[in-house]
């Protein structure tokens, strides 16, 4: 059995990290992720459950591929927990495929960092256990390895969906401006526009001749 742990922190508040772990796949940091899917979704006592299976492929060495065999696409299940009120959100990820010969079970915790509310920080750990395949400490050093390259490139993805995300509430932001600005310019072109019709109006209402009265008859 094998402990992998690491911590991380980013420089953005914990409901912005929280969607962009959502949105965290597809990215080109990541190419091995192929396919995730919703098995189930629920919200008990305002915390989110949420049941996804990933698809991914490993990539593991020729000779435990000759022992345990190499599907193109390997599966492992995701449940994950976010609690708003609390601020946090945990996912747990285990592997399905060759869980008889290798189970990688993998944490990850966010949450406010304790020093600096704005910011988020992910706790992030893993245990690996590998069975029935020669030289079984040597594989989980292996797959710690792995998990540990996968792990920075997983942060380095959930950045570029944090930059995502800014670039987006930016463009927003222009958007209501711009739609805004055009709002007010086109109600002042309404009102001066209805001030010159009104004043065109009250010429034309001067300028015109007041009828004569007729002469009241003899009696």
């Amino acid at each position: 059995m094998r402990f992998w742990t690491s911590e991380y922190t980013f420089s953005h508040s914990w409901d912005m990290v929280t969607q962009a772990a959502w949105r965290k796949y597809p990215n080109p940091m990541n190419p091995s992720v192929v396919g995730i899917d919703v098995v189930e979704r629920r919200v008990d006592g305002g915390v989110l459950s949420t049941h996804r299976l990933i698809g991914s492929q490993w990539g593991i060495p020729g000779w435990i591929e000759s022992i345990i065999g190499s599907p193109s696409v390997m599966y492992a299940n995701e449940k994950s927990e976010v609690n708003p009120k609390d601020k946090i959100m945990t996912l747990k990820t285990r592997n399905i495929t060759f869980c008889k010969h290798i189970a990688v079970d993998e944490t990850l915790k966010y949450t406010p960092h304790p020093k600096d509310p704005e910011k988020t920080l992910l706790k992030q750990e893993a245990v690996i256990t590998v069975e029935g395949v020669p030289l079984s400490s040597y594989v989980e050093g292996l797959l710690a390895s792995s998990i540990s390259t996968n792990a920075s490139k997983g942060r380095l993805a959930m950045e570029w969906v944090l930059k995502k995300i800014n670039d987006e509430l930016k463009e927003l932001s222009h958007t209501v401006e711009k739609n805004k600005e055009e709002l007010i310019n086109h109600t002042i072109k309404s009102i001066d526009d209805m001030a010159v019709t009104a004043k065109k109006s009250l010429k034309e209402w001067v300028k015109e001749p007041v009828a004569s009265v007729p002469p009241m008859p003899d009696l």
